[in-house]
């Protein structure tokens, strides 16, 4: 089966065509918005506005507008979107009045977790805090916080799927658990916010992803196994591979997210990942097979990873509330994402 990137577009617009409207002339902020994330909801919004005529307008905060611009002209360059160039730390309110809020900036490296713990949990608490101290300012009506999955802690073997009302967490003690517990610390202030100031707040958890607009050479497994098969070599583990995963597709964590910001009850936490389960190994091997690399090769080291056990939601809650799903599954997510870098099909 072909695809392409536009049967992506066709299909969130498809999922997302009822709830447009209730953008329309709204007034966007979103940090993050030059992300994997951010640049995914772009994608979305632009062709909604394009074919909608939503009038809606976003200011997106970034580091380097430039870079961006070089790396995503179609979303640079869309009238209706503004980029400024920002840090989250350095974010104050202004005269600018934002109906909505989407904070989704986060520095999710492995390496700076462990160079630089102090960094990176300040990064996401005191760049949560200037980002609602900004919602109250200009009035927003709703603010929108990319939470993580990590906040769980690590989920017992014996609990399959975590939902959202588990009550385990980080290790307090050790300094690899600063995004984690930054992430916690920031869902608190985001319910201190909702009572202190009746700041209207959703929250989505989490999970790994997959799908086109990933980088292949950072720290997450399944794209670097990707980037591997690719090039027909062996695809390498370098510990057990029996930590569990599961990834949702890009396409469909869009759809999930704006159906959240559109759609959900003010004070909504969802967890925000697929239930189809894979241990890293069994990944290794599914990504060779399926793009033609020259096996898997498990060599069974230590772990020194911050989770080596499972890491896989239940979204129950999310299909229940608001009626999405999962539709591209793992094989088609790995398929899709390299025919985006490039792989002849």
């Amino acid at each position: 089966m072909t695809w392409s990137f536009e049967d992506d577009r066709e299909a969130m617009f498809a999922a997302l065509k009822p709830d447009w409207q209730s953008l329309a002339g709204a007034q966007i902020l979103m940090t993050g918005g030059t992300g994997f994330i951010g640049r995914w909801m772009l994608e979305a919004l632009r062709d909604a506005d394009q074919r909608l005529k939503l009038g809606c307008e976003v200011t997106v905060l970034t580091r380097d507008p430039a870079a961006f611009a070089v790396k995503a002209p179609r979303l640079a360059g869309f009238p209706r979107f503004r980029f400024i160039a920002g840090d989250v730390l350095g974010l104050a309110a202004g005269s600018d009045r934002y109906s909505h809020v989407i904070h989704a900036a986060t520095d999710a490296r492995a390496d700076l977790n462990e160079t630089n713990p102090r960094l990176m949990f300040d990064t996401v608490v005191t760049g949560t805090r200037r980002a609602l101290d900004v919602a109250v300012g200009c009035g927003a009506r709703r603010f929108f916080f990319l939470s993580s999955g990590a906040v769980y802690g690590a989920q017992p073997w014996d609990v399959t799927h975590v939902d959202e009302d588990y009550g385990g967490g980080p290790d307090p003690r050790d300094p690899r658990a600063a995004y984690a517990e930054g992430k916690r610390a920031a869902e608190m202030q985001c319910a201190i916010y909702a009572k202190q100031f009746g700041l209207d707040v959703v929250n989505a958890r989490i999970f790994a992803l997959l799908g086109p607009l990933l980088s292949l050479d950072i720290h997450f497994a399944a794209g670097n196994f990707i980037r591997v098969a690719m090039a027909g070599r062996v695809v390498r583990v370098l510990g057990a591979g029996t930590a569990e995963r599961s990834y949702l597709y890009a396409a469909d964590l869009t759809v999930w997210l704006w159906t959240i910001l559109l759609r959900a009850n003010n004070g909504s936490v969802y967890n925000v990942g697929s239930e189809e389960s894979v241990s890293i190994a069994d990944l290794a091997r599914r990504t060779s097979a399926l793009l033609g690399g020259a096996g898997a090769e498990i060599l069974g080291k230590a772990d020194e990873g911050w989770n080596p056990g499972r890491y896989v939601p239940s979204s129950k809650r999310i299909q229940r509330e608001l009626g999405v799903k999962a539709t591209v599954g793992l094989d088609e997510a790995i398929r899709r994402t390299a025919i985006w870098n490039g792989w002849n099909q």
